[in-house]
C-alpha cells in the first residue's frame, strides 16, 4: 500500500519536472511538444501507476528486461511502457509485442533479431537508433559518424518501425559542456529525418535525463528520459 506521503513526494515531483521541461521549451522558442518518459528502473510498479493515474504520466520505460516483465501487467494498462536500457538478442522475444518503443538498437544483428521476432509474432515493432553522441567505448551505441547509415540500414529492415533516435552522452562537470553532445545528435536528427518525412511519422528524438534534460530540450530534443527527479533516489540492490 502507498502511502500518503509517497503519493504527495511522487505528485510534487512530477509537477517540478513538467514545470522544468515547459520553462525549457519557452526557452527555446520553438513551441515545440516535449514528452516525458519515467525512467524507472528499480522503482516499484505501484509508484508508475500512480504518476499515471493521478499525475498526467504518460509513458515509462525500463532498462532491465526482468523488471519489464514483472511490472509490465501493473504499469501497460494505464501507458505506454517502453525499454530503454542495453538490450541482448536472446531477450528480445520478450520485448517483441508488449513494448510500445524499444530506444536501444545499437547493432545490425539486433535490429535483425527484433526484425524476426516481428516477423513470427506478426507485429510491426517501434524502435529507436541509439547514438553514443560521446563515443565513449564503454558505453553502447552507435557512433554519431556512423549513425546516418545505420539509420538508413535498419529504416528498409521488414516489421520495423524506425521512429528516431536515442542519444546517450557523456557525463560533464559542467551542464553547458553537455550541450555540444546534444547539438551533434540533433544535426543528425535533422539531416536524417527531414529528408525522409514521407516514410517516418513524428520523429522522436530522446535525449536528455534529471541532470540534463533542461540542456537537452533547448538543444532540440522532443522526449526526456527522466528517473531520480521524478522518483528520488535508486535503491540498486533491488
Amino acid at each position: 500500500m502507498m502511502t500518503e506521503e509517497r503519493k504527495i513526494e511522487l505528485t510534487e515531483n512530477y509537477s517540478r519536472v513538467m514545470e522544468q521541461i515547459h520553462a525549457a521549451v519557452n526557452q527555446r522558442g520553438t513551441g515545440a511538444e516535449v514528452s516525458l518518459l519515467a525512467a524507472s528502473k528499480t522503482y516499484p510498479a505501484q509508484d508508475i501507476a500512480y504518476l499515471m493515474t493521478h499525475c498526467g504520466l504518460t509513458m515509462a520505460g525500463e532498462n532491465r528486461q526482468t523488471e519489464f516483465t514483472e511490472k509490465y501487467e501493473e504499469v501497460h494498462p494505464y501507458g505506454q511502457y517502453h525499454f530503454i536500457g542495453h538490450l541482448q538478442t536472446n531477450k528480445v522475444k520478450y520485448l517483441v509485442g508488449k513494448a510500445d518503443l524499444i530506444h536501444s538498437v545499437d547493432s545490425v544483428h539486433l535490429a535483425e533479431e527484433i526484425a524476426r521476432q516481428s516477423v513470427r509474432k506478426e507485429v510491426v515493432t517501434p524502435i529507436l537508433v541509439q547514438v553514443n553522441a560521446g563515443r565513449e567505448e564503454a558505453k553502447s551505441g552507435i557512433f554519431p559518424e556512423e549513425a546516418p547509415e545505420f539509420l538508413a540500414q535498419i529504416a528498409e529492415m521488414p516489421a520495423l518501425k524506425l521512429r528516431g533516435m536515442m542519444v546517450v552522452a557523456p557525463i560533464c562537470e559542467e551542464k553547458s559542456a553537455v550541450r555540444k553532445y546534444f547539438q551533434e545528435s540533433y544535426r543528425i536528427f535533422i539531416d536524417f529525418f527531414a529528408k525522409n518525412k514521407h516514410n517516418i511519422e513524428d520523429p522522436i528524438l530522446s535525449m536528455g535525463m534529471s541532470d540534463t534534460f533542461a540542456e537537452a530540450i533547448m538543444e532540440g530534443a522532443t522526449l526526456v528520459r527522466v528517473g531520480s527527479a521524478l522518483f528520488g533516489a535508486r535503491n540498486y540492490q533491488i
